[in-house]
């Protein structure tokens, strides 16, 4: 209750309940995580598809430079398994736009946002800078295609760190 009067949330959810922008396209947070279950029942509806990439077929259908990035991206196995190792991607991306409103479970802060999970594998720099590339890349593409391909991300969010480790190493 605390935090959902800090950040003003009912008074937002009395404007909009969010998803879309002005001009009715999906407004897309990337989630730089590990372990995302893009099957659990707040999260399914709400997971952002790359609908111009054909799953599995071993080919760069969107010519986006990922082979098969149909449903985000695994930087560590360069393919679209989101679920491997890990799980703390899965609350993360709950707390910002699991489904609301719908008698299930939870809901997020923004109830119809595209979640664009982006699985960075191990805490490592290289690892962060290609989660972000694909990020980057998708809202380039985006902006480049005028909305025909790519994602429409306009934040991401990382909630994670390495243990024992200083910004200055």
């Amino acid at each position: 209750q605390y935090y959902l009067d800090l950040i003003k949330a009912y008074q937002a959810w009395d404007l909009t309940s969010g998803g879309k922008n002005f001009a009715g396209k999906d407004i897309v947070i990337g989630v730089v995580d590990e372990g995302y279950d893009i099957a659990h029942e707040d999260l399914k509806s709400n997971m952002w598809v790359n609908h111009e990439e054909i799953p599995d077929n071993g080919i760069d259908d969107d010519q986006n430079g990922y082979v098969d990035d149909y449903l985000g991206w695994n930087v560590k196995f360069n393919n679209d398994s989101l679920y491997n190792g890990g799980s703390h991607g899965t609350p993360v991306a709950g707390i910002i736009g699991a489904k609301g409103n719908n008698a299930i479970g939870v809901s997020g802060v923004n109830w119809n946002v595209k979640i664009l999970p982006v699985n960075y594998g191990d805490a490592t720099e290289a690892n962060a800078l290609a989660s972000y590339s694909y990020a980057y890349n998708m809202r380039k593409l985006y902006n480049n295609t005028h909305g025909k391909k790519g994602a429409f991300i306009v934040a991401t969010n990382s909630s994670w760190g390495i243990d024992n480790v200083f910004a200055e190493e």
